[in-house]
């Protein structure tokens, strides 16, 4: 059986490099998409088991692009978690009420990625 697949959606090199990291360690394979128009296009390619999800994206933010994901019969049963240094109770308010299923703030440590994808993982 294949592993499963991590889509990160991040436009930030270092912090998708990271996430890349802490996923591919746990034996994930990944994908990463760096804009916010370009999501659901490739979720759709390539199914993923999970999206991690930046919300400060270029052409589309995180909300928008989670609203679409949850929005589209391809995509809607797959979790999505946002992955943002936007830490307001409001953000996480707004992510929730677009259809994230977790909501996981930056900086972050490794492990708190580790559990938060074995919590989400389909």
């Amino acid at each position: 059986m294949a592993a499963k697949l991590v889509l990160i959606v991040e436009d930030s090199a270092t912090d998708s490099k990271i996430a890349e990291d802490v996923c591919q360690s746990q034996g994930y394979r990944t994908v990463v998409v760096t804009e916010g128009d370009k999501v659901l296009a490739t979720a759709i390619e390539h199914n993923p088991d999970l999206i991690l999800l930046d919300v400060i994206l270029p052409n589309k933010n995180g909300f928008q692009v989670c609203r679409q994901l949850k929005g589209d019969a391809a995509t809607k049963d797959v979790n999505v978690v946002i992955v943002s240094s936007k830490d307001q109770a409001s953000d996480k308010f707004w992510g929730m009420k677009q259809g994230a299923d977790d909501y996981l703030t930056k900086p972050y440590k490794d492990d708190e990625l580790i559990a938060i994808i074995e919590k989400n993982i389909n």
